[in-house]
């Protein structure tokens, strides 16, 4: 959702090629341009050159990892350039015009306009006037703590206010995808704000790195919601071995697919004493995804109809996957089903050097990884049907990844259901899956909005806190 797992495009751009057809002098050196794609601009880089009879050239993305990589294939003609990588069905076409090339840059049938010119670019940065600057006004501890279950060691950051004793808790649970302890995502770090609010109201916070990030370890690939569940609860037993905390005001906050993780935990479990449920799921995850798919696609201008072909394969697919029990015979169904389907397209392109079967298997890989599988297949009213701590569930009005309305609805009906005495349910209005303030709420708007988490948000978590550790 980062929060839910939503398929975005990777833009993997510092890839090694050659180039095989000759260019003029004009289009020797280096070239530099801006990509803006959904959520983030990534500075690239290419330097053509000469070799013998012909020419290389390589690209690099300061932005990333600033790997200096050889380029795949490239002719120019006529002031015409164009470049392709196969692998990662990334293709650019440009023209050379006024010393200034200008052209689009497309992957797996996505474009984005791209010019270059000549030298560097300076990298634009964007402020985060709510990150906490150094130096802070409570204790910062460095903790590690072993999941036993998993057999792993989780490093993390624990705050702790500097007057007073036995302090209040929160575990932070992060959202899905690979996450450091801040949560970082497209220049925000959310749960560093978040923590250093809490703490400064004198709420202690652990937070951590996911399983096979930063300083944890294990093999993040592997693992579930179930599986990331059992990282918060050894976060918990660690807490209740420190003399500074009072272990009776243990409680869970989860962004998004932490939201799933603090109930299930919180339902089997006396340990914690309250949960918040920042844009967790009140519905089963093929129908999240489904609303994500349309939502999104909404938002950013995509026509229901022209959607609609696409909502019933997936819906299809999430079915199969929702009665499966068996990986190997799943994947074998999903190849037969979208075979037929791509032979049913008859207006289906794929990019250069993808071939159908390539593509229907990469589709499939994502559809059964593990995480992917117990998602379709979760519901969250199994554990929220049995959860009696107090809860606070909020949505942001235009969250798209989790949509407020129709999650928070489940959400209250299913805690009815548990006799939960204390739940308090909010739509947040104007606030995005992030909880920024926002236009539309789309995922493309994040890495632009120079709020981390919205104050209203802030206020509304510390408010209900306090009211429950007293």
């Amino acid at each position: 959702m980062k929060n839910l797992r939503l398929t975005f495009l990777t833009f993997i751009l510092f890839i090694h090629c050659s180039f095989t057809c000759s260019f003029s002098q004009d289009i020797l050196g280096k070239w530099s341009g801006v990509l803006d794609v959904p959520g983030k601009s990534l500075r690239i880089v290419i330097n053509i050159d000469t070799m013998g009879q012909g020419y290389t050239a390589t690209m690099e993305s300061p932005d990333q990892s600033g790997t200096i990589m050889e380029l795949t294939e490239t002719t120019f003609r006529d002031n015409h350039l164009k470049f392709i990588f196969s692998k990662y069905k990334i293709e650019y076409t440009g023209e050379l015009i006024n010393n200034k090339i200008e052209g689009t840059f497309s992957q797996s049938g996505h474009d984005f306009p791209l010019n270059f010119s000549r030298g560097l670019i300076e990298k634009k940065t964007n402020s985060r006037p709510q990150e906490p600057k150094l130096p802070y006004t409570y204790n910062v501890e460095e903790v590690q703590f072993k999941n036993v279950k998993a057999n792993v060691t989780l490093a993390g950051t624990l705050t702790l206010p500097k007057e007073g004793g036995l302090f209040p808790v929160v575990v932070l649970i992060s959202g899905s995808g690979p996450q450091n302890r801040n949560e970082e995502l497209l220049g925000h770090k959310p749960f560093l704000v978040l923590s250093d609010f809490l703490t400064k109201n004198g709420i202690a916070v652990l937070r951590y790195d996911d399983r096979g990030v930063g300083k944890s370890e294990g093999k993040f690939e592997l693992a579930t919601t179930h599986d990331f569940a059992t990282d918060a609860e050894s976060a918990i037993a660690y807490l209740k071995t420190r003399k500074d905390i009072n272990i009776k005001k243990i409680g869970l906050i989860g962004h998004s697919e932490g939201g799933i993780i603090a109930p299930i935990i919180a339902s089997r479990s006396k340990d914690v004493a309250f949960i918040v449920m920042m844009a967790g799921t009140g519905l089963p995850g093929n129908e999240i995804l489904l609303e994500q798919y349309k939502l999104i696609g909404q938002a950013r201008g995509v026509d229901v109809s022209e959607m609609q072909d696409d909502l019933n394969v997936n819906k299809q697919a999430f079915d199969m996957i929702s009665k499966s029990k068996n990986v190997s015979r799943l994947k074998s169904d999903l190849t037969v089903f979208f075979t037929l389907e791509f032979d049913k397209d008859k207006n289906m392109s794929l990019p250069e050097g993808v071939s159908k079967e390539m593509f229907i298997q990469e589709q499939i890989n994502q559809l059964t990884s593990p995480w992917m599988i117990n998602f379709i297949k979760y519901n969250p009213a199994k554990a929220l049907k049995k959860t009696k701590c107090p809860v606070l569930a909020i949505i942001g009005q235009n969250d798209l990844q989790v949509p407020a309305g129709s999650n928070l609805s489940a959400i209250q009906k299913w805690l009815k259901k548990a006799g939960n005495k204390d739940a308090t349910v909010k739509e947040l209005p104007g606030l995005n899956h992030l909880f920024q303030e926002s236009k539309t709420g789309s995922p493309d708007e994040y890495a632009n909005i120079e709020q981390t988490i919205s104050p209203i948000a802030l206020y509304e978590i510390v408010e209900w806190l306090k009211a429950r550790i007293k």
